[in-house]
């Protein structure tokens, strides 16, 4: 122990085998010695009239305890002292009044010594004999107040009596300390009264010593009064928040006996299962259900037989619960009912679609085929196209069409193979891969899912979700597609999978030869303005809450519209600027402006501002062409400038961002157009002394592909004669010898040469075949002209030429 403080405060005072003397100590009537031995006290003061058990420890004490129990009286005295331990305390720690006090008992034991000490009368702090332990001091004793007591003192003292009355019942502990009380003293005797009053309380030491201080009685029972209302109001606090607890746990030990109770009477009727009896009934209703295969049946037996043996808290529990969960919730043999009717489909197609016939044209043979054979099966569609032409509206449409569920996901920026073919068992947190979920969320085994973005799917150290993704689409496989989580073969072989893609070069191989690709190459302004008129106003209109007709943008607002604003491939920026319009025209239909709100094409810059896209430069002059280029967004103009910057040595620089294809391309007309100069009608000399500058615009935007060659070499066969070239458009590749070599991306093309105003283009022959295929709302009006080699092209690049 730390310091001497009374055993009555300690619960281990009493285990010890000291208990309270059960006989009255009589108050000393001797007289007492002015020489005594003090003991330090830090927990709280003694007051006369009370018998107290200590322990303290024998290293420091026994030497103080021997001394007084040499002395023929026995007195020791107690004082209080400031320090927070009294083995450290010094003369200048101790209160200066304390208790005097006769040693009755002292017992060692294990390094303790358990005194009894008999508390007498107070004493003053005179004069140190030994400032060291053992410490000795004279002191002067002050009597308790004699006397009759007055009328004061009784109201006093029986309010006081009346406040340990209340107390009684709110700790028995107090009942002891009374009786001991009145064994010793009467209740007419309010000196002790008020000292053992004090002695009740958990007041401070620094309270208690005051008390102990005041030795005049009113004074002091004033008090004692203040102290003991407050251990009653605390002692009043602490049994309403007993009584709180023990209420609750009383409520909730009751209603747990409840339900236990209930669970039992419910079992013993028969008419209630506990929770795992309940869920595995729950799973076997769920098979009942469903048309498993043999695997699947054998492993849903086993976890269920185990999961009838685990403890319902234990983690495999949960596990367990949850792989059967995702089993039973899947659609085991479940699947809709195609909706085979090709009028229908070709309906569908044309009142959610304006445009994009061949691509509507080839999604009705794809369902001709499966009408045939009467079912739609295996099959994976890719749909390529730029931003915005509707690629997963299209998938939705097809969707409707069949009469099938609709699931869609991005696979885009995926990384993890795990995301794809799901995650093992023994992983925290394990769930399925997204062709599970979406066959569980779907309800049927044979729905459309969508995978949006394929183009854009990438690798880490996670593994390779594209590869992954050959399991799961090729028809000869997927019949027993395995999941990891599962780790059970499930059938999507009966699943429709619709991909979309901004383009092809980024698909693995072996996964783009599994797919049937469906270009959609972007919409040109009648087709958008039809889209328009027809979806995309009428939808922003409907979603702003307003009626049909508040908005009315025209005709030749709209056509403003998108060429100055929307002259992408898609529609989605020309619905953005559809939704601004009416969100502007909303906000003046509530500023009192009379309806119909009328756009017209001087309006625009108001609602939109400037004008986005203007018109392209027809830029002119020998050394300029006309070049036509696919990009991501669709197809674009790309005027190529050549210009021979001085005559001091040959050579030529490229600027304009150009890839390494492109400067190949470069490299390929430059040489091919020096080395046939003669043939091509341009002096030989030209090239010895010329360093020419080739440039392609919009130097901030890379650019590549092998599309450019003949242009380029247009252009320096432009440079070279000193002839403009006439307003025509072309694509193509070039070799060395003059090949003219095909292009992709011929729709694209033609659409960017209508949007420019551009009616004459020349192609490669080669892809003679595939202008065939492009619509002929797009071919109308165009003049084209077919280049099988280089030397074809002098005739219809310069005016007055003859071939």
């Amino acid at each position: 122990m730390s310091d001497n403080d009374s055993l009555e405060d300690r619960p281990e005072a009493h285990e010890d085998g000291l208990a309270r003397p059960e006989v009255g100590l009589t108050p000393a009537k001797e007289v007492l010695p002015a020489l005594i031995h003090l003991l330090p006290v830090a927990s709280r003061p003694f007051f006369p009239g009370q018998a107290v058990p200590l322990l303290m420890d024998a290293k420091h004490w026994g030497k103080t305890l021997k001394a007084v129990n040499e002395t023929e009286h026995k007195i020791l005295g107690v004082l209080l002292v400031g320090c927070e331990t009294a083995e450290e305390a010094t003369p200048g720690d101790f209160y200066r009044i304390g208790t005097a006090c006769r040693v009755h008992r002292v017992h060692e034991q294990k390094g303790h010594l358990q005194v009894l000490v008999e508390c007498l009368q107070r004493f003053r702090l005179q004069k140190w004999v030994a400032t060291k332990a053992p410490f000795a001091a004279c002191v002067d004793y002050l009597p308790e107040p004699s006397g009759r007591a007055d009328d004061e003192v009784k109201a006093y003292a029986m309010a006081v009596i009346n406040t340990i009355k209340e107390l009684l019942p709110l700790n028995p502990l107090y009942v002891e300390e009374l009786k001991m009380f009145l064994d010793r003293f009467g209740p007419d005797d309010p000196s002790h009264l008020a000292d053992f009053a004090a002695s009740l309380t958990t007041s401070t030491k620094e309270q208690l010593q005051e008390v102990l201080e005041t030795v005049p009685l009113l004074p002091r029972m004033e008090k004692v009064l203040v102290v003991l209302n407050n251990e009653l109001e605390l002692a009043r606090a602490q049994q309403k928040i007993r009584r709180t607890v023990e209420e609750r746990m009383q409520k909730q030990q009751r209603e747990f006996f409840l339900r236990e109770q209930l669970k039992v009477i419910q079992k013993e009727l028969g008419i209630a299962k506990d929770d795992r009896t309940a869920e595995i009934d729950k799973f076997r209703d769920r098979i009942e259900a469903l048309t498993l295969t043999d695997e699947a049946r054998k492993r849903v037996d086993e976890e269920l037989e185990k999961m009838a043996i685990l403890e319902t808290g234990s983690p495999e529990y949960s596990v367990t619960r949850n792989y059967l969960d995702w089993i039973t919730l899947l659609p085991w043999g479940k699947h809709s009912k195609d909706k085979l009717d090709l009028k229908r489909a070709r309906r569908v197609l044309d009142r959610d679609h304006y445009g994009l016939e061949d691509v509507k044209k080839r999604i009705l043979e794809f369902l001709a085929v499966g009408i045939h054979k009467g079912e739609i099966a295996g099959a994976i569609i890719l749909l390529v196209g730029p931003p915005g032409v509707g690629k997963t509206s299209i998938g939705r449409s097809i969707a409707d069409t069949l009469g099938r569920r609709f699931y869609r996901f991005s696979v885009g920026g995926i990384r993890d193979e795990a995301e794809i073919k799901g995650h093992r068992r023994t992983y925290i947190g394990a769930m399925p891969g997204k062709f599970i979920q979406a066959i569980k969320d779907a309800g049927t085994a044979n729905p459309v899912i969508m995978l949006d973005e394929i183009d854009k799917i990438g690798a880490s150290y996670r593994g390779d979700p594209a590869s992954a993704l050959l399991e799961v689409l090729d028809p000869e496989q997927n019949v027993d597609f395995l999941d990891h989580y599962l780790d059970l073969r499930f059938d999507l072989s009966k699943v429709l999978f619709v991909c979309t893609a901004n383009q092809t070069d980024t698909i693995p191989g072996p996964l783009l030869d599994r797919m049937e690709v469906i270009p959609l190459s972007g919409y040109i302004a009648e087709e958008k303005l039809q889209i328009a008129r027809r979806y995309l106003l009428p939808r922003q209109i409907a979603r702003a809450g307003l009626a049909r007709d508040a908005i009315k943008v025209n005709v030749a607002t709209l056509r403003a519209l998108i060429e100055g604003y929307a002259r992408d491939a898609g529609v989605r920026r020309l619905e953005k600027q559809l939704g601004k319009i009416v969100r502007k025209g909303a906000v003046k239909l509530l500023e009192d402006e009379p309806a119909p709100i009328q756009v017209g094409a001087a309006d625009l810059k108001n609602y939109l501002g400037s004008p986005v896209f203007r018109d392209e430069r027809k830029l002119s002059g020998p050394g300029v062409v006309t070049g036509l280029a696919w990009t991501a967004m669709g197809g674009a103009t790309l005027s190529i400038e050549a210009v021979r910057i001085h005559a001091l040595n040959r050579g030529y620089k490229l600027t304009g961002q150009l890839g390494d294809v492109m400067k190949e391309s470069a490299d390929i007309a430059y040489g091919y157009v020096v080395s046939r100069a003669a043939a091509l009608g341009v002096d030989p000399q030209f090239f010895e002394k010329a360093f020419i500058h080739l440039h392609v615009p919009a130097g901030a935007t890379r650019k590549d592909g092998p599309s450019a060659g003949v242009t380029m070499a247009s252009a320096l066969l432009s440079l070279a004669r000193n002839q403009p070239v006439r307003r025509i458009a072309m694509t193509g590749e070039i070799t060395l010898t003059g090949e003219v070599f095909p292009v992709g991306g011929i729709r694209e093309k033609l659409v960017a040469a209508r949007r420019a105003g551009i009616k004459e283009i020349i192609l490669p022959a080669d892809n003679e075949g595939e202008f065939d295929e492009v619509p002929e709302h797009i071919r109308k009006g165009l003049t084209i002209h077919f280049a099988t080699r280089f030397e074809e092209l002098v005739p219809w690049l310069f005016r007055g030429e003859k071939g």
